[in-house]
């Protein structure tokens, strides 16, 4: 690990499921990274969406118990924050230099360095699936896999070009106000959660939005724009060398997108898993339908859940719901064939 004075430790043990968290200085400013388990294990990062850290976008999966027990049996988690987007962070001053996201996918390679970190396991969902793929992309042999959640890989469509300079308008002029928030939400969650004038907004979307307003809207801005200037990177994905596992919700407004990254991977070392009824943060509204497609990537890797159980009995997954070839050895090895697994969801 680097020396201490290149960073400041905080106990956060208010927060529930919180680590200690890590303030880095890298070549493009300070990240803070919350780490928590045995640090001798494998690593394995997380990215959060724009606009989250990782207790809002990785909180509701880990609050399952199963997969707590999968990923911490198995891993030290090193929870990597977008710049500025910490509780407590600090407003970012007008002379900061924009960001790109090759400056945010570089940051990544610092903290590996910064806590000697070999290969690791990536988790990220959307823009930071685009980081954690982007970083892939230009350090293959730091990444052992990756685990996209509705995942971006081309550049922004005229569509989503429209909405983020209307987010940065916004956030620019009245700050994270209403609107904002709104346009957020309706990126990460499907309707059915999000409610309307005859059903109330769900518990995860109402908490979501106070979190959101902690948000310091410069920060916010500033890895929007990072973003929004992101190159297409569709074309350098068959190079890959590692096998990758794509969740996706089918109301997500980058289902697409999945489908289209999905089609560019090397079909042997991929799988896609859709979940129907869902937006694209698969891992606050539908957590438990990652557990059976991440029980059976793992063991590609030799990684268990340490349980009796080879089902889990909260998952709405079942043998019969998944497909055949998931349980095929090909698909336990190098060899992870390309699924479409649809996952039925009660509404």
């Amino acid at each position: 690990m680097a020396d201490s004075s290149d960073s400041v430790s905080v106990d956060m043990e208010s927060i529930p499921l919180a680590g200690k968290e890590h303030i880095i200085k890298t070549g493009h400013g300070s990240i803070s990274v919350a780490v928590f388990g045995d640090q001798d294990k494998p690593a394995l990062i997380t990215y959060p969406d724009l606009a989250l850290n990782y207790m809002s976008c990785f909180q509701g999966l880990f609050f399952v118990p199963e997969a707590f027990s999968l990923l911490l049996h198995n891993f030290c988690i090193y929870h990597i924050n977008p710049p500025g987007h910490e509780l407590g962070a600090a407003v970012a001053g007008p002379d900061e230099p924009p960001l790109t996201v090759d400056d945010l996918a570089d940051q990544i390679g610092e903290i590996l360095d910064y806590f000697g970190l070999g290969a690791v396991m990536c988790l990220g969902v959307t823009a930071g699936a685009y980081i954690l793929t982007l970083f892939a992309l230009k350090h293959s042999r730091r990444v052992m896999g990756l685990i996209l959640v509705s995942p971006l890989c081309k550049a922004p469509s005229w569509t989503e070009w429209l909405c983020n300079k209307v987010m940065s308008n916004l956030l620019y002029i009245c700050g994270m106000c209403g609107i904002v928030k709104e346009l957020l939400l309706m990126r990460y969650f499907s309707k059915e959660v999000r409610g309307g004038v005859d059903v109330p907004e769900s518990d995860i979307v109402q908490s979501c939005r106070r979190l959101l307003g902690e948000r310091q809207s410069p920060n916010v801005l500033r890895f929007l724009e990072a973003i929004d200037g992101r190159p297409d990177i569709s074309d350098g994905l068959r190079k890959l060398q590692c096998r990758s596992l794509i969740f996706v919700g089918e109301n997500s407004p980058f289902h697409y997108e999945a489908l289209h990254m999905t089609s560019k991977l090397d079909r042997r070392f991929s799988a896609l898993v859709e979940v129907q009824a869902c937006g694209s943060m698969v891992t606050e509204e539908q957590p438990d339908a990652m557990l059976i497609p991440l029980e059976y990537f793992l063991m590609g890797y030799g990684f268990f859940r340490p349980s009796q159980l080879s089902v889990s009995p909260r998952s709405p997954l079942s043998p019969t719901s998944i497909s055949p070839e998931l349980f095929s050895p090909e698909s336990m090895g190098l060899k992870l064939k390309p699924i479409k697994t649809r996952i039925q969801v009660e509404v």
